[in-house]
């Protein structure tokens, strides 16, 4: 029997280019991959619920769990540290499963160099510098000050693609959904996550 070892599946992108609505619909359409659920020392929103959209935590607490390496990567977003659990995802990747990850350039360097060989990396872009405005102004989750914000940062952010396994350009969600579909179908079935093929290879030569 081919069993597969599971994959780390990052998708990143400057804020408003889609990621998280992508990461959604993901989830709703793909069974077999689970969302990485990281921890931030940022405030609690009203509809966020602790362990299933982060685990919150103090910056003290944060800072302890950076020196016990309790972190398979982390990083400091718009004031906020944000970072991944490493033995929860290892041992998921151990029993085959495959986990979506919705984190920034610099957390995706960091997975690189703890884990290169589970990982695959899609980049988001945006149809166009003003189209991202525009989807950060009407989602109406920031004030104008950090809409301003979020843009300065979004060249520096869009510079790091070539860091990146994929590219989508995200012009129509249901399009860009189903390019990460096929991305990770295709990465499900790389030579090197079947886990007993030598042998059912052998098998099938006698």
């Amino acid at each position: 029997m081919i069993e597969r070892r599971g994959l780390m599946l990052v998708l990143s992108s400057p804020s408003g280019a889609g990621k998280t609505s992508l990461s959604r619909r993901l989830l709703e359409v793909e069974p077999d991959i689970t969302l990485s659920v990281s921890a931030t020392t940022r405030p609690r929103r009203p509809a966020e619920v602790e362990g299933k959209h982060y685990h919150f935590l103090s910056p003290q607490d944060f800072s302890t769990y950076i020196n016990k390496s309790y972190f398979l990567e982390y990083a400091k977003v718009f004031g906020y540290y944000y970072g991944t659990p490493a033995t929860p995802v290892l041992d998921r990747l151990k029993n085959g499963q495959d986990i979506l990850f919705d984190i920034d350039w610099r957390g995706t360097q960091q997975l690189k160099d703890a884990a290169r060989d589970d990982l695959v990396t899609v980049f988001i872009l945006p149809p166009s510098t003003a189209e991202l405005e525009r989807r950060l102004l009407t989602r109406a989750q920031d004030s104008e000050e950090v809409v301003a914000m979020r843009m300065s940062k979004a060249s520096d952010e869009m510079s790091h693609y070539p860091e990146y396994d994929y590219i989508v350009v995200n012009h129509d969600l249901d399009s860009s959904v189903e390019a990460v579909r096929n991305i990770l179908n295709a990465e499900r079935l790389r030579r090197e996550r079947q886990i007993g093929l030598l042998n059912f290879v052998r098998l099938l030569s006698h």
